[in-house]
């Protein structure tokens, strides 16, 4: 039952409403932005580490309220854990469709006297339907699958994703058994398709989108700015302790200055090496990765292909989100052991196009789908050829999500 209170937090709509319907300034909006964004440059397995030096007996968060805020082993730490995890994916995805909103109809809305909550299930709740589907789809397959998380804080609270390490790399590997359960894994995800099949139905687009600034209001805006500040705040502070434990000499016990980690790790001509060629398989990935998943989604929405081929494009996407990145290394291991692709940048950057996949698919599934559908017919009319309509219309109108889904997949 975990993984059902870690998918979107409540707390995502509310500061997407903040960010998207209301003035609270550039500035603000990036800081909001990049604050949610900041878990997901961290591998899971440091949340968890992050959490126990934050809210532990020795954390730092409890010294400073001189108590331990709840028992952080358990059910409480991977509810926390996930619901930090989910949130910057989730995040992307409706702040992705928040911009592809026409504002205008709130604006109109408001002046045909419809109430708050009328005007909100109407012009916000109501064009990001298929968009929140996708969101707990993605927060579900995430928390369903990761590993780091109840590896550090899980302690006797088991889930599937520790029993299929324990299988598969445990003391005596048992390949047959974790197959099954790795199969077994793979279930969600159709359920998964056939929900996102169904919230299509919901789905409409604008004939024409205009850029629609809403009225400001300092009051309104600074106090809903505020709530958002604190509750990327809150999210920061979890990770505080991984920027004070590198200059201290023993954290928890000993919280004398030093730097000397930090001239082991920036001298250190193995690490150099190897940030070096992290940011290579990235960049690769990220570029590579983009173009596929753009063009999956093109397919998937711009185009009259048969139902079925659509819902199998769906379903890879979400199958690849639903296995864990510890099977999908074991599984281009055992399939490339005797290749020439084992042991080269090649696999791991096929590695992460297909596990990361899920995401920058979805994100541009739906901002796709919001766009003229007429586009292409028109282009035809004019003479223009389909991919001409693409390089010269879709692409350059769906350009902001497009660099969301690269960043994605660097990170």
């Amino acid at each position: 039952m975990q993984h059902v209170f870690s998918l979107i937090p409540g707390s995502i709509q509310a500061i997407l409403h903040r960010l998207n319907r209301f003035f609270v300034g550039k500035g603000l909006k990036r800081i909001i932005t990049i604050g949610i964004s900041i878990p997901m440059l961290l591998p899971t397995i440091t949340y968890g580490f992050a959490i126990i030096y934050s809210f532990g007996k020795q954390g730092l968060l409890t010294k400073l309220f001189g108590m331990e805020l709840f028992q952080i082993y358990g059910f409480n730490g991977l509810l926390m854990g996930y619901v930090i995890y989910t949130l910057p994916s989730a995040f992307l995805l409706l702040n992705n469709s928040f911009g592809y909103i026409d504002k205008k109809f709130i604006i109109v809305s408001t002046l045909m006297g419809d109430g708050f909550l009328r005007s909100f299930m109407n012009t916000i709740l109501r064009p990001l339907v298929g968009t929140l589907g996708g969101a707990f789809v993605l927060s579900f397959i995430l928390s369903f699958t990761d590993f780091g998380i109840p590896a550090s804080v899980g302690g006797t609270y088991s889930v599937i994703a520790t029993q299929l390490y324990q299988v598969m790399l445990g003391t005596i590997p048992d390949f047959n058994h974790g197959s099954v359960i790795a199969v077994l894994m793979l279930v969600p995800a159709v359920f998964g398709v056939v929900f996102l099949h169904y919230l299509e139905k919901f789905n409409f687009h604008y004939e024409t989108f205009t850029v629609t600034e809403l009225p400001e209001n300092r009051l309104r805006d600074f106090s809903f700015g505020m709530l958002s500040i604190v509750t990327v705040a809150a999210i920061v502070s979890v990770f505080l302790v991984m920027f004070i434990a590198p200059v201290v000499t023993n954290y928890p016990y000993d919280m004398s200055f030093t730097v000397q980690f930090l001239q082991i790790a920036l001298f250190s001509g193995t690490l150099v090496e190897v940030y070096e060629n992290s940011v290579f398989v990235a960049l690769v990935s990220a570029g590579v990765g983009t173009v596929i998943s753009y063009s999956a989604a093109i397919i998937n929405v711009r185009t009259a292909m048969d139902k079925r081929i659509k819902m199998t494009i769906d379903l890879f996407a979400m199958i690849t989100n639903t296995v864990p990145g510890m099977v999908l290394g074991l599984a281009y291991l055992l399939l490339f052991n005797s290749s020439d692709l084992k042991g080269t940048f090649l696999i791991l950057v096929v590695c992460n196009i297909i596990h990361f996949f899920t995401t920058p698919y979805l994100m541009a599934k739906n901002s796709l789908a919001k766009l003229n559908p007429a586009w292409e017919t028109t282009g035809e009319l004019m003479g223009d050829t389909w991919i001409k309509t693409i390089v010269r219309v879709i692409i350059p109108n769906s350009i902001a999500t497009i660099v969301e889904m690269f960043g994605y997949y660097f990170y």
